[in-house]
């Protein structure tokens, strides 16, 4: 299962048109339309391709490929065509581009990375401390409960921020 960030307004403005499938359709070849802006479909080497904007306005793609048969130019031709389409149709269901979304990949798991860190740091520091007062050691438990459920959710955002206001607290 792949995430990829969706520019903000993008996800009302593919619902106003018709949603997910519909833009899907331009695309791929066989297209279901599953509802609240989801599809299943698939388009030659892609024998399954299941989607989805969540809640956070993310695209959430599952994606099965078969590979081509590599000695008949014909089907590498195919295949290639194939994942064009599957590009250009992540241009438009994201609003960014292959290195834009990349980007934002990197700058998504770097924020799950930051959070991972505040936690083993704060729990280093209260392990290591001696002097710190329960009342702030219980807030920062609690504050670490918060990051490690938003990082379960997929909110990496949030957990990042709230490791930083950890660190604060512990300073």
């Amino acid at each position: 299962m792949e995430r990829f960030d969706v520019k903000r307004g993008l996800v009302k403005q593919v619902t106003l048109n018709g949603g997910l499938a519909v833009l899907a359709r331009d695309y791929f070849d066989n297209v279901e339309d599953t509802g609240d802006n989801s599809f299943n479909g698939s388009h030659d080497i892609m024998t399954s391709i299941i989607s989805s904007y969540n809640e956070q306005g993310a695209l959430i793609v599952n994606i099965t490929n078969v590979p081509p048969d590599f000695d008949d130019a014909e089907a590498v031709k195919s295949a290639m065509k194939a994942r064009k389409n599957w590009t250009t149709f992540l241009d438009a269901a994201t609003g960014y581009n292959s290195k834009q979304r990349g980007d934002k990949a990197k700058e998504w798991a770097k924020k799950a990375s930051k959070a991972k860190s505040g936690i083993s740091a704060a729990r280093h520091f209260i392990s290591m401390s001696q002097n710190i007062p329960e009342e702030i050691s219980e807030q920062a438990e609690s504050m670490i409960e918060e990051i490690e459920a938003a990082l379960e959710q997929g909110e990496n955002t949030k957990a990042a921020g709230r490791a930083g206001k950890l660190a604060k607290l512990l300073e």
